[in-house]
């Protein structure tokens, strides 16, 4: 068996999936550990508890090494931005902190986007998945943000916002009310539905419809790419709605300058067209983007936030 001596450990817990990466001193990935989604305030405590000991136990299982004591662990979760948000977390990290680790930071998920995709672990980060947000940091560490209420209170600029947009779309031209879109066929096909009218069991009878409906958002890129004006027009918004939150945070921590920027989330990950529009948009509301990096995994984030903590 292979000596990695000291390990640290990164999680990155969200709404969809919770993964632990473990890594050696050098900070190289050994193991994964891929768990459901653990945000506390959607799943509830047991099961996002019951996704973090099932990821911290793959990466372990991944990487042929027996459980043992950390000597970091960084966790970034969705939902934690406040203290009292993360008493059910210390709550659980102090009941199995004898056998964890020996040093342990908890940021929020936005954190790890930032350490992850930023030279220095600072400046803002943009994400787009399901839902969206936008958050900062300084150098020196003050904290800030916009967005991230919610598919009920906002979710502007997010895949569930494309999705809900091109149902409006749709629905509209069902009627009259609007232009005919590419749209109407896609999803349709998309969804296995005989007509637009099919499409109100399909969302009002099914569970989990806030996901459902984001799941539309690379169906909106399809339409795009075919050159839908109504698609075109969503993307567009989409592009505008998230620059609007950058630049919210930009005046709150008072950037000037170039700022380094972080994206995350399947709609930046995938769609280059609303990454540009992003940029050009913050750049005609005077902020301008640079370096941009697109972040596939914010876990190596936590990695890194784990590795500092040893090192300090």
């Amino acid at each position: 068996m292979t000596d990695h001596g000291p390990l640290v450990m990164g999680i990155d817990g969200g709404g969809s999936k919770t993964l632990a990466l473990l890594a050696g001193a050098d900070g190289q990935v050994i193991g994964r550990g891929l768990a459901g989604p653990s945000n506390y305030q959607v799943e509830g405590i047991p099961a996002a508890r019951a996704a973090l000991r099932e990821a911290v136990s793959q990466a372990f299982h991944a990487a042929s090494v027996p459980v043992k004591k950390l000597a970091a662990l960084c966790l970034g979760m969705a939902g934690v931005s406040r203290p009292t948000d993360r008493q059910w977390l210390d709550d659980w990290l102090a009941a199995g902190r004898e056998g964890l680790a020996d040093r342990v930071e908890i940021v929020t998920d936005g954190a790890l986007l930032l350490w992850a995709g930023t030279p220095q672990g600072w400046g803002i980060g943009v994400v787009s998945g399901t839902g969206s947000i936008a958050m900062g940091s300084t150098q020196q560490g003050r904290w800030a943000r916009a967005g991230g209420w919610g598919p009920l209170l906002g979710d502007e600029g997010s895949a569930y916002a494309m999705g809900m947009a091109a149902l409006h779309a749709i629905t509209q031209a069902a009627d009259g009310r609007g232009p005919l879109t590419r749209l109407t066929s896609l999803v349709l096909e998309t969804w296995d539905l005989p007509e637009p009218a099919s499409l109100v069991g399909y969302i009002y009878q099914h569970g989990e419809s806030h996901r459902r409906i984001a799941s539309l958002g690379p169906v909106v890129s399809q339409a795009a790419t075919q050159a839908d004006e109504v698609a075109l027009g969503i993307q567009t918004q989409v592009s505008v709605d998230l620059a609007r939150m950058a630049v919210s945070v930009a005046h709150q921590l008072d950037f000037t300058s170039a700022v380094p920027c972080a994206l995350g989330g399947g709609v930046l990950i995938h769609n280059q067209a609303v990454v540009d529009g992003l940029i050009e948009a913050a750049r005609r509301d005077n902020l301008t983007l640079a370096p941009v990096e697109k972040v596939s995994e914010p876990a190596t984030g936590a990695v890194r936030l784990a590795l500092r903590a040893v090192r300090q």
